[in-house]
């Protein structure tokens, strides 16, 4: 894969019907569907039963942009609204580092860059005009 600018859209419990809706108006597959029942077992966190059956994470395609949908586990603020958030996906690490580094000065870090189940290096920061944005390693292996 290329190095792209993607967008993840967080929801509310209600992922699973959006995604079926946004994948019947753009005529896109559901590609990768993971609930959070489905993630590998981590032991600094356990699944709530009222998130089990909730979308951890999936993506469609729109005129060649790829758009990822989750809902938001427990715990996590929801804003209808504010629930877009710019993705780097890069094989370039230097460039993750680089472009992390830069977005979080006068920031905030919400989640340190970091090796995942899904990939290499993933993390989050919020610029200091309040965009969340997220960075992830594309190793070329597809999630």
């Amino acid at each position: 894969m290329a190095d792209s600018f993607q967008l993840f859209i967080s929801f509310n419990g209600e992922c699973r019907e959006a995604v079926e809706f946004y994948s019947k108006v753009f005529k896109s597959d559901v590609l990768n569907l993971m609930t959070y029942s489905q993630m590998p077992p981590c032991p600094n966190y356990t699944v709530p039963d009222s998130d089990k059956d909730k979308i951890m994470y999936c993506s469609i395609q729109i005129f060649g942009c790829t758009i990822m949908l989750c809902d938001a586990p427990t715990g996590i603020p929801f804003i209808k609204g504010n629930n877009f958030n710019p993705t780097i996906v890069t094989e370039d690490m230097n460039e993750i580092h680089r472009l992390y580094n830069e977005l979080k000065e006068g920031g905030k870090i919400d989640m340190e860059l970091q090796k995942t189940f899904w990939c290499d290096l993933y993390g989050m920061v919020t610029d200091k005009y309040g965009v969340i944005w997220g960075f992830s390693h594309d190793s070329g292996k597809g999630f």
